[in-house]
């Protein structure tokens, strides 16, 4: 597949917010049917680039593209490292497992900075209701959100702040937990 197609089709997305509409696409391309753009796009999603709904509309599914994974560094002593340029990766298979249900959210406050977690972080959530003991999740407790570790102690559940100046929450009436954390993203 021509990578010219490909990039003028994610710049869209990023300059628009959204996907083209085939006329577009045979526009921004300089096609003459839509045809050709119905064979490109059958190649995107078969590349899982885009994905289709029932009535052919598009959805991005990897707008972000891959980067190349070089190796290993050490974060303790120094080594010697060697230069692998024949992997790459993408973000958004690496931190999102399922599409459909994952969102991110950023965060405000400090309690779970001892887990690397800071305010204005971004965090990966997948909503999920099936937490395991030790999980970060994001719930609902007392008709207020938060996020803290998932707790379980002699059939007691409770949330867990990673922040030696914050107190467990216990709920009075109601947990509801809503995703479970999945990833963190910070920018320098």
């Amino acid at each position: 597949m021509n990578d010219s197609y490909k990039n003028k089709i994610i710049a869209f997305y990023q300059a628009h917010k959204r996907m083209p509409a085939y006329t577009e696409i045979m526009k921004l391309l300089g096609f003459k049917s839509k045809n050709a753009v119905y064979k490109l796009v059958n190649k995107l999603v078969d590349e899982g680039v885009v994905e289709k709904d029932s009535q052919g509309r598009l959805t991005p599914v990897r707008i972000i593209g891959e980067i190349p994974l070089l190796g290993i560094v050490e974060a303790g002593f120094p080594t010697t490292a060697d230069e692998d340029t024949s992997q790459t990766l993408s973000l958004d298979q690496y931190l999102i497992k399922n599409r459909e249900s994952t969102y991110l959210l950023e965060v405000k406050g400090d309690s779970m900075i001892d887990e690397g977690i800071r305010e204005g972080d971004l965090v990966v959530a997948e909503r999920r209701g099936d937490p395991k003991d030790g999980d970060i999740v994001i719930a609902e407790v007392d008709g207020g959100w938060t996020m803290k570790y998932y707790k379980k102690k002699n059939n007691k559940i409770y949330l867990l702040p990673a922040n030696r100046n914050y107190r467990p929450i216990y709920p009075q009436y109601e947990l509801k937990v809503a995703a479970i954390v999945r990833g963190v993203i910070r920018k320098y």
